[in-house]
């Protein structure tokens, strides 16, 4: 048995591990690259194994960094079955078609705007790309074992984090590998804590945030601050959001900011469409988070839904006070991106970012203090305050996954630290190392190792 790490390597996104277990090719996730301008170009490099070669995927959620190119994996032979939970195939079922949708409109704006270097620009996937996929999927509950072929087994397990998201445990013929996929939190604010660590001769955990801790205040206080000196401004408060978990723990924080009068009854506008079905099937499992139905109500109440691209273009050309909550999360594409570039050079506007910004995003970019932002080919200056609140974050934090470790009923052979940037990485390798003395590693890309 040997595992090949061809994504999530020196980043937070492209997640994608290559199990081989005698005659069986295993891929654990298959998500989009994201970032840099070198991560991003990946995602059209030929993978590093065929992907008719494949026997299976595991999905761990349904996120774009983890899920976001299995329509292309499909394109290009994939043959076999997609396991996931439940939940994730529903939100498969919203973000990859919404994935594809947004490439489609970038390219078809980027050639009609003459802005792109390429002629024609083109989507990495279509649509019609997504939902082929799409036939391929074959939901597991958490807890119930598949049988995979030729002795290798997995099992998924709640990590909370998003809904349906799981951790893997694989067993093979010589030994057993957990995957923590993105660990969640144990006070998460929508989502159950993550089931405690199965003993496992090898991990492969996440370190988003392997180097931080989550400030210990609550984030609806600072939200709140944000909303109430942006509303006396008569501005704008813009929220790029992760459509998916994130979004809907604004929301909630928001609507009960709203019912104990700690911030002003401002308009609140969720223009992503992709939320909006994502808040639906909230309510379709109800034991995967911790919201009441009648706190999932509120949640959808809060709002006003935005559904058209006209629609969209109408909030460029409103007054403040108001709130706008859209995607992406980190800037890097969909409906915020028009937003930021009309509401950026406004001194009295916000852009309020919630959660991890990865080098080489807009996010990033503002969050380190640029002047300008390259939006459509040209510069916008930012002249709008730029906030951040870190601790409504899904990811664990560097003592939460240091906890989850110490559940463990016996040490593993290695563990193999991923998705982190690079700084984030290694001071948890230096923190499992110090504080456990458990043998780890931090891998390279397309490094393999054997686990035998």
């Amino acid at each position: 048995m040997d595992l090949q790490f061809i994504g999530a390597t020196g980043t937070v996104s492209g997640s994608k591990y290559l199990l081989r277990d005698g005659y069986r090719q295993i891929l654990v996730d298959c998500g989009l690259f994201q970032g840099y301008k070198q991560l991003r170009l990946r995602n059209w490099s030929r993978l590093p194994v065929d992907p008719q070669t494949l026997d299976a995927v595991l999905l761990t959620h349904a996120h774009i960094d983890h899920s976001g190119y299995l329509p292309l994996l499909v394109r290009n032979g994939f043959r076999g079955r997609i396991y996931c939970t439940p939940a994730t195939r529903d939100l498969s079922e919203v973000m990859l078609p919404d994935s594809a949708r947004l490439q489609e409109e970038e390219a078809e704006y980027a050639n009609r705007q003459g802005f792109s270097k390429h002629k024609p620009a083109l989507p990495l996937y279509t649509e019609m790309d997504a939902m082929h996929c799409l036939r391929q999927f074959v939901t597991v509950d958490f807890g119930r074992e598949i049988d995979l072929g030729d002795g290798v087994h997995a099992s998924f397990l709640p990590a909370g984090h998003l809904l349906g998201a799981a951790m893997l445990m694989v067993r093979g013929q010589h030994g057993t590998v957990l995957f923590s996929g993105d660990l969640g939190r144990p006070n998460d604010v929508l989502m159950n804590p993550p089931t405690p660590i199965p003993p496992a001769d090898f991990v492969v955990v996440e370190s988003t945030y392997g180097n931080r801790t989550h400030a210990p205040e609550d984030p609806r206080i600072k939200l709140a601050d944000v909303v109430n000196r942006t509303a006396e401004r008569k501005g704008v408060v813009i929220i790029p959001s992760f459509a998916v978990g994130r979004a809907q723990a604004v929301l909630y924080c928001l609507s009960q900011l709203k019912r104990q009068r700690l911030i002003p009854d401002i308009p609140v506008f969720l223009n992503s469409p992709m939320a909006v079905d994502a808040t639906q099937i909230f309510r379709r499992h109800p034991g995967e988070h911790r919201l009441t139905p009648a706190e999932c109500e509120a949640l959808y109440g809060t709002a006003k839904f935005v559904h058209t691209v006209e629609e969209s273009k109408a909030l460029n050309r409103r007054d403040g006070p108001m709130i706008i909550i859209a995607g992406s999360g980190m800037a890097t594409g969909g409906r915020v991106v028009h937003h930021l570039k009309a509401f950026l050079p406004e001194p009295r506007n916000t852009v309020l970012f919630t959660g991890f910004q990865a080098g080489g995003t807009r996010g990033a970019t503002m969050m380190a203090g640029a002047t300008s932002v390259k939006i459509h080919g040209e510069y916008v200056p930012v002249r709008a305050e730029v906030a951040m609140i870190d601790n409504f974050s899904a990811h664990a934090d560097s003592d939460e996954i240091m906890a989850w470790l110490r559940g463990s009923a016996k040490p593993p052979r290695n563990i193999f630290i991923t998705h982190g940037e690079p700084a984030a990485a290694d001071a948890l390798r230096h923190r499992i190392e110090e504080e456990l003395h458990w043998p780890c590693q931090v891998p390279d890309y397309l490094e393999r190792v054997p686990l035998a």
